[in-house]
């Protein structure tokens, strides 16, 4: 037994020999975050695991109920993707009211749930707010303006509409489940600003799409000086407390030392607070009485950016449903927000299961996720 044990603690000394040695530190903190939870990747609840600021919200508007409110039955088709997909909240909206809600596994309407990548959609929000309020220029204005970093090469090419539109082109290999990959090491560093500032551009920007989430950090990074307060703060200022949120929610940082949000990700929440970005986009950046967002600027959003990838605008993914426009906030293990800006549906899915294949095959999940909750927001007249 003696000999097992010292083995064991030899294998773990040169392991973390290892981890120092090839400066992969952050692993350490993915194995006590992630791994030692029993998981293989990122999780809807790992925000419990992290530091996070908060995202405020004040004078809460409650979303109205539908006078039909879960009297429609989902569909067997519906019913099952949701249990063997391991849905925690189905939310379906329509003309402004919830007809549809469901929740499983002990969450309900005020449970908090990890957005994974649908913040990158909030991301190009709070730039296109700074933009309307003259805080960034526009979307042709160079990064180097706010780091040095970018002044030379390529880099010196790269402009903000480049990141929001992932045509940066960035050296980013975007992994999730690889351990030791700049994905992984963003995701578990304590100074998130320094992994993404050392970041070389290899390629034109602005020619052509590739997902980065390097693209969505070094923007909000931009975001952050321009506006000289945290994204946390912005994002409660400008559209939480005027949108009603109706919780308080969370955002992951890199540390509480550097205090950097992880903005291509981890925005903690509600299904009912994200569908409002789905209702803002729908409503053209108009909230209420209020213009949160120009209306050109949601426009430009929703609309391709390159020909040759007609799915992604500006921080949107971009589908079509049986002639009708559709506009989605994605996220990992299939977190999705989904605008029918034509028919003003808006269906949310929040869950933990691991989605796999491309998401814009119609038999994957989210081409599912949309058809079926449109054929149920459609069976109320």
């Amino acid at each position: 037994m003696n000999k097992k044990l010292k083995w064991f603690f030899l294998i773990i000394c040169s392991l973390i020999l290892l981890i120092y040695t090839f400066n992969i530190e952050y692993l350490i903190k993915g194995i006590r975050t992630i791994y030692l939870t029993g998981n293989n990747t990122a999780f809807i609840s790992d925000y419990k695991y992290f530091d996070n600021r908060e995202i405020k919200n004040s004078n809460t508007t409650p979303w109205a109920v539908h006078k039909k409110y879960n009297q429609v039955s989902e569909s067997k088709e519906l019913k099952n993707l949701n249990e063997i997909r391991e849905t925690k909240s189905f939310l379906v909206i329509k003309n402004d009211s919830i007809l549809f809600e469901k929740y499983f596994d002990g969450y309900d309407q005020n449970s908090l749930s990890n957005s994974f990548s649908m913040s990158k959609s909030i991301v190009v929000s709070l730039m296109g707010k700074a933009i309307m309020e003259g805080k960034i220029k526009g979307l042709d204005q160079p990064v180097s303006d706010y780091f040095e970093e970018y002044k030379n090469g390529l880099a010196s090419k790269l402009t903000v509409g480049d990141l929001a539109s992932m045509s940066s082109g960035m050296k980013w290999n975007e992994k999730y489940y690889s351990v030791i990959n700049i994905t992984s090491e963003s995701y578990f560093t304590d100074d998130l600003r320094s992994v993404i500032l050392r970041q070389k551009i290899i390629k034109n920007p602005g020619k052509s799409f590739r997902y980065s989430s390097g693209d969505t950090q070094l923007l909000a990074m931009i975001i952050e000086k321009a506006t000289g307060t945290t994204l946390s703060n912005y994002l409660s200022e400008k559209f939480w407390k005027p949108m009603g949120a109706e919780n308080t929610a969370l955002w992951q940082l890199d540390s509480d030392k550097y205090g950097m949000e992880k903005a291509y990700c981890c925005i903690a929440s509600t299904a009912r607070d994200f569908a409002r970005f789905g209702k803002l986009y729908i409503n053209k950046g108009k909230w209420e009485n209020e213009i949160i967002l120009d209306s050109s600027f949601v426009e430009q959003s929703i609309n391709p950016v390159f020909e040759e990838s007609p799915y992604y605008g500006y921080g949107w993914w971009l589908y079509n449903y049986d002639g009708k426009k559709v506009f989605t906030m994605n996220g990992h293990r299939g977190q999705f927000v989904i605008s029918f800006p034509e028919d003003n549906i808006i269906i949310v899915r929040q869950g933990d299961f691991n989605e796999k294949g491309r998401v814009s095959e119609r038999s994957g999940d989210l081409y599912k996720y949309i058809s079926e909750g449109y054929k149920l927001a459609q069976s109320i007249k």
